[in-house]
């Protein structure tokens, strides 16, 4: 029997560059890291109250809220908000241009979580 010759693998630099490629993939690694920051920009009272749910067309984001006056809150600080992301959304490339706070999601939200 004669030797096996395996020199014809990929890198893990290879794999991880061609699935980069794809505009989707890259584009949800980008929001997931969105998300990640959304503690960062978030005053402390209420980063157990509430979460990035998801993206909608047109860069608006939709954020689950504990309840009504959570969403409230954050909507009264909308443009504060908004504006400490900007850093993080330029360093993504991603535009948000809204954000959208609804206590309606969190059920669904823990749903997923739990």
């Amino acid at each position: 029997m004669g030797k096996v010759l395996y020199t014809d693998f990929e890198g893990v630099e290879d794999i991880i560059s061609s699935m980069m490629s794809n505009p989707q993939l890259k584009k949800a690694v980008a929001r997931t890291n969105m998300y990640k920051f959304w503690d960062n920009i978030l005053p402390a009272k209420y980063k157990n109250k509430s979460k990035p749910f998801s993206m909608l067309p047109g860069g608006v984001m939709v954020v689950a809220c504990q309840n009504p006056v959570v969403a409230q809150e954050l909507s009264l600080n909308k443009i504060i908000l908004l504006k400490k992301f900007e850093p993080y959304m330029k360093g993504l490339k991603i535009q948000l241009k809204d954000l959208k706070f609804d206590s309606k999601k969190w059920t669904s939200f823990e749903k997923n979580t739990n």
